[in-house]
């Protein structure tokens, strides 16, 4: 799809592929349909799109238009989707530029062609002459914000993990970002626990850190969930955001940046509920200290293609035939790609001026019956139900896992504030006094020491909003 030098550059290096047997180009140009390249037709109607796709039961259509904006790509992936045909792409001009990908290097749709909205422009946050820190810096969104913020030309990162097999590979990828771009920024690669308050000060204090973005994390809810992890899900989440706030405040850290999520909203499970206690207490540390460090919490929904979102689950059940599970045909989530959340996450954390919790327009919720259909259609398969009993794949419904919600909140109360980008919002959420707040704290600590659930949960469901 696309009959320019993007499109020839494709040809001349499939066309010797015994694997591949090119049947035509398409291009939108009236210019050139009915040419050929290379004794190869160059159609230009929707109509012989709609000839191929039943002539060629396996027909696989490669655009080959690095140069298109997402709007148009959107639009011509949509017109795609009514033929049997499987969509796989070259890079975006921008990541060939980059030198990240080559111009003949096929790849999946990625996830902005598949989300009906317009992703998150790209505004890099200088960082110059600062020393950043990010913990779970091997993790999804951790090694995104590491490469965001390498953009931004600071004088050192610490890239804080406690897998080391994670900073390894964070490690590899960052520095040979870094000889490619020729940046000065120093990568040091630390192993460490967010929960051990003196490795935390240790660093914090030896590299003069001036901002720290925090994303480690357990996030998954049934992970979390399970009986036997609910203390450890409350040590890392609650009590390892806590430890690291307090000593960036000792250390005169300028900010710090956590990763919160929507599931803090009303929880339902207790992963939500040991974020949005993370969350309260920054707003009450930050309330009872000298306000020298700016808290900010970023909370946002499902980010796509991260560790445990469902697109690569989806994308492997097709690859093996099916069935694609899904836990309820009414389920709906707001999605992100890692990128557009990272992105965010930085410029949130740019206007942070105290104790703020910001939210991010995930756009409009998206029913993942409705998504599935999509993967499939665009995989050139079709779904196999009571309407069509000869489709390739059939989706199975498994039933909500525990603590699983049907549709997922982002804000606590109607009391929102628009900020200077029209993606992030401020919200104001009420708190508990530090005084008070660490009596509680301290009952906290000492029944998930002795791992008693049942008072777990009722301090949880005592402090934390709506959390059933």
């Amino acid at each position: 799809y696309g009959a320019g030098a993007a499109g020839n550059e494709l040809y001349q290096s499939l066309k010797y592929d015994n694997e591949v047997n090119i049947v035509g180009f398409f291009d939108d140009s009236r210019a050139l349909s009915g040419a050929e390249i290379n004794s190869i037709k160059i159609f230009g109607k929707k109509k012989h799109l709609k000839k191929l796709s039943e002539k060629y039961t396996n027909l696989e259509v490669y655009l080959a238009i690095p140069s298109l904006n997402q709007h148009d790509r959107r639009l011509i992936i949509s017109g795609l989707e009514k033929y049997k045909v499987a969509v796989r792409t070259i890079p975006a001009l921008h990541e060939i530029v980059a030198n990240q990908k080559k111009m003949v290097e096929m790849q999946d749709l990625s996830i902005d062609d598949l989300l009906p909205r317009d992703s998150v422009k790209n505004s890099a946050t200088s960082f110059f002459g600062m020393n950043i820190m990010v913990t779970g810096a091997g993790g999804s969104i951790g090694s995104e914000i590491v490469r965001q913020a390498l953009l931004g030309n600071p004088n050192k990162i610490v890239l804080f993990e406690i897998s080391e097999i994670n900073l390894y590979s964070i490690q590899e990828e960052i520095e040979s970002i870094s000889k490619i771009k020729e940046t000065s920024t120093q990568i040091i690669c630390v192993l460490g626990d967010v929960k051990d308050k003196d490795r935390l000060n240790e660093i914090i204090s030896n590299h003069s850190i001036d901002y720290i973005y925090h994303a480690a994390a357990y996030k998954h809810v049934p992970i979390v969930e399970y009986y036997e992890n609910i203390s450890e899900g409350l040590k890392n989440n609650i009590f390892g955001t806590k430890a690291l706030c307090e000593v960036a405040s000792s250390c005169g850290v300028k900010k710090v940046v956590v990763i919160s999520t929507d599931k803090a909203v009303r929880p339902t499970n207790i992963m939500g509920a040991t974020k949005r206690m993370a969350e309260l207490c920054m707003q009450s540390l930050y309330d009872n200290s000298q306000k020298n460090t700016k808290l900010s919490m970023v909370r946002f929904g499902n980010v796509l293609d991260s560790s445990g979102s469902v697109i690569p689950k989806f994308k492997k059940q097709i690859r093996d035939g099916g069935p694609i599970s899904l836990t309820h045909p009414d389920v709906t989530r707001y999605f992100m790609s890692i990128p557009e959340a990272a992105q965010l996450v930085i410029q949130a954390g740019a206007m942070s001026k105290g104790c703020d919790v910001f939210v991010l327009d995930m756009g409009e919720p998206i029913k993942i019956l409705d998504l599935i259909k999509r993967i499939v259609k665009l995989s050139g398969l079709s779904i196999s139900d009571e309407k069509n009993l000869d489709g390739d794949i059939k989706i199975e419904i498994t039933g909500l896992r525990p603590g699983e919600k049907l549709f997922e909140e982002l804000l606590l109360g109607e009391n929102t504030q628009d900020t200077l980008h029209n993606q992030i919002k401020k919200a104001e959420d009420p708190f508990i006094p530090w005084d008070q707040l660490k009596i509680y704290l301290m009952e906290l600590e000492n029944f998930v020491n002795n791992n008693n659930l049942k008072d777990i949960i009722n301090i949880l469901q005592k402090l934390v909003s709506g959390f059933k």
